[in-house]
């Protein structure tokens, strides 16, 4: 969270903590922890009345959301993040966004790798019980 001027708005355009868990089916929770790790801040009006997120921090946020959904970790965020820097600069950070995914695709690879493995293995494993149980059932009927 950071207290500088610039982190002070005097619009109508934050939208409140708890408003915006809501929206984004999130915990205020959440939010904070998020602010606590630094891939998001909250900004105050000038008045220090209310404290809540710039339309601009809304869409980081979702961004932060499908991130997540894709496997990103929180630290993997904040390397991104400080890649970004203050600069803002996008072309930074989509090249390392891009890395990052493609990261996660080698392990989400490896992942269906085994679990098709897997699969066999109890298909195998299966039939064999049945096997089985079908040479018991015979063995009763006799």
């Amino acid at each position: 969270m950071n207290n500088t001027p610039e982190n002070h708005v005097d619009t109508d355009e934050l939208t409140p903590i708890g408003e915006l868990a809501k929206q984004l089916r999130l915990t205020t929770r959440t939010l904070r922890y998020w602010e606590e790790v630094g891939i998001i801040e909250s900004a105050e009006r000038d008045n220090g009345t209310i404290r809540g997120y710039t339309p601009y921090m809304v869409r980081r946020i979702r961004l932060i959301m499908k991130l997540k959904e894709l496997g990103l970790t929180i630290k993997e965020m904040q390397d991104l993040y400080r890649v970004y820097g203050n600069a803002k600069r996008t072309d930074k950070l989509i090249p390392e966004l891009i890395k990052t995914i493609d990261q996660h695709i080698r392990l989400v690879d490896a992942k269906m790798a085994r679990i098709a493995s897997l699969r066999v293995d109890l298909v195998e494993y299966r039939d064999r019980l049945f096997e089985k149980f079908a040479r018991v059932s015979e063995q009763h009927t006799d």
